[in-house]
């Protein structure tokens, strides 16, 4: 069965072709990419080797969470998810901040007739 495992690290985003015996599950697809990454690309050979984050990280399927038990089906791209390194939310108020008035508000964002 091909399938697929995509990841974006720092220093290298790409999809890694993999085959596998039909019935694979995502944590199988795990084991057979971790070493992959670990010999080819200097910057997951880090990432690979944290046991910790190779375990714990959130994974999907086309963009789907999905549970590491999960049986893969013929073409499916398994997916590796790294933490934000900025709330969205923060970065949105940080970026706001300069504009605001001291009640909070956006002067330029006034209503008419206010």
């Amino acid at each position: 069965m091909k399938c697929s495992f995509a990841v974006a690290l720092p220093s290298w985003q790409g999809e890694l072709p993999l085959t596998l015996e039909s019935g694979a599950t995502v944590e199988d697809l795990l084991r057979h990419a971790q070493p992959w990454l670990a010999r080819h690309i200097e910057s997951a050979g880090q990432a690979a080797a944290d046991e910790t984050w190779w375990r714990e990280a959130p994974v999907g399927i086309f963009g789907e969470r999905c549970d590491r038990s999960r049986t893969l089906a013929e073409g499916d791209r398994v997916e590796l998810y790294l933490p934000l390194k900025v709330d969205p939310k923060a970065a949105r108020r940080q970026r706001a901040q300069p504009h605001q008035t001291d009640k909070g508000r956006n002067p330029l964002t006034r209503k008419p007739g206010r």
